[in-house]
């Protein structure tokens, strides 16, 4: 049997990827994932692991746009600079912003 502190352990150890932490422990997905359901601490290391490692690619994406790549830069801008305009897709609202009225007219 594994012990809750080994889940959270091979969680850590892992950076929240389970199918890693699941190889670790010698068990499923599935286990990590109903262990979790049965010990809060379990899912609060799948999500501090993962939120971890987000702050950690953050940070590798905010080394790149310092040393000037053109890459992450606009990466950046596409996805957090939506309100400034940088954006690929249109988006269509009605007046001020507000929901949009269609009306369908039927040609007989």
């Amino acid at each position: 049997m594994i012990s809750k502190q080994n889940y959270i352990d091979a969680i850590h150890n892992s950076r929240g990827l389970l199918t890693a932490a699941a190889d670790a422990l010698g068990c499923t997905r599935k286990a990590i994932y109903d262990a979790a359901k049965r010990h809060p601490e379990i899912q609060q290391a799948i999500e501090e692991s993962r939120e971890r490692t987000t702050d950690m690619a953050e940070s590798k994406l905010f080394q790149k746009i310092s040393e000037g790549d053109n890459t992450a830069i606009i990466f950046y801008l596409k996805t957090q600079a939506k309100k400034r305009g940088y954006v690929e897709r249109q988006e269509v609202t009605g007046a001020d912003g507000n929901e949009l009225t269609v009306r369908v007219v039927r040609d007989e």
